[in-house]
């Protein structure tokens, strides 16, 4: 189904420095529209559908998108839990609604399924039962520290001017969040673009699992943004061991980091950057 992740606007555009302080032009922006996500799942011969989250995004991978939430979410445990994901049948905004269809043999903790929550684009946060039930969510991907990989601090600097390079949206509309996996040489993988930043890094978890890549602690993670303690619990969800953010960690996202034993690195930009936790993966 052809969508769009932006849209065109008229603006009126104010500038003290050039001679003309006004004039009128379009401008392109960023779409935020409502995804509503639905599981189908129990024995064939008493199949439920539940409406288990809304999240404000913007449109395109959007089925990549609902099975990243799942499985960041504990919900689901592979590609393979997944029968079918498509798009509800209706003529009102159909692309909104996306339907998810488990396998009957996989087994469901009921009580996540309680959590339904409205799920805005700034804090994937915001509107939980409690930030204790998301960290009891990653408690069983919880791994001990996997010092194996080692990334030079050469390479470290140059991931942001790759990921740049590779944000389409945010070079159309300059609004839009990024999550980019890379490997240990350098070489871009997966990015994802939302205005969401917990739904890009959903729809890098989303695709990564159609791909059969998981575990992820062989590959760097890359956020366009801060690192937040949500993006911090789905990245220990799939296991990745290096995380690297261009803004601030959050104090919850460097305490998360250092109970699943994970690289955080902030600030990085004009080949600098903090370390936050887990120094000994880190090439200096």
């Amino acid at each position: 189904m052809a969508v769009s992740s932006v849209s065109e606007v008229k603006i009126i555009k104010i500038n003290s420095l050039e001679l003309t302080a006004r004039a009128n032009e379009n401008d392109l922006l960023a779409v935020e529209e409502p995804l509503e996500i639905r599981l189908v799942y129990g024995l064939n011969e008493g199949r439920k559908t539940k409406s288990i989250s809304i999240t404000m995004r913007t449109p395109g991978n959007d089925f990549e998108l609902a099975e990243g939430f799942l499985y960041t979410e504990g919900i689901i445990k592979n590609h393979t839990d997944i029968l079918t994901i498509s798009y509800f049948n209706s003529l009102l905004n159909p692309e909104n609604i996306a339907i998810v269809e488990l396998k009957e043999d996989v087994k469901l903790d009921l009580i996540k399924l309680e959590r339904h929550f409205y799920t805005t684009s700034s804090c994937g946060v915001c509107g939980k039962a409690s930030i204790d039930a998301v960290k009891t969510t990653g408690d069983s991907h919880k791994t001990i520290s996997n010092e194996s990989i080692k990334v030079s601090k050469e390479l470290i600097y140059s991931l942001p001017d790759i990921l740049r390079k590779n944000q389409n949206v945010f070079d159309s509309t300059g609004g839009l969040h990024a999550s980019a996996l890379f490997d240990t040489k350098g070489k871009l993988l997966i990015t994802r673009e939302d205005v969401g930043r917990h739904n890009a890094l959903d729809k890098l978890i989303g695709v990564a699992l159609t791909q059969n890549l998981l575990p992820l602690d062989k590959y760097i993670l890359l956020l366009s943004g801060r690192a937040s303690f949500e993006l911090i619990q789905k990245a220990a969800m799939a296991n990745i061991k290096v995380v690297a953010a261009v803004g601030a960690p959050s104090s919850l996202a460097v305490q998360m980091a250092n109970e699943f034993g994970i690289t955080l690195i902030g600030f990085l930009r004009d080949n600098r950057f903090n370390i936050y936790s887990g120094e000994e993966r880190i090439l200096i």
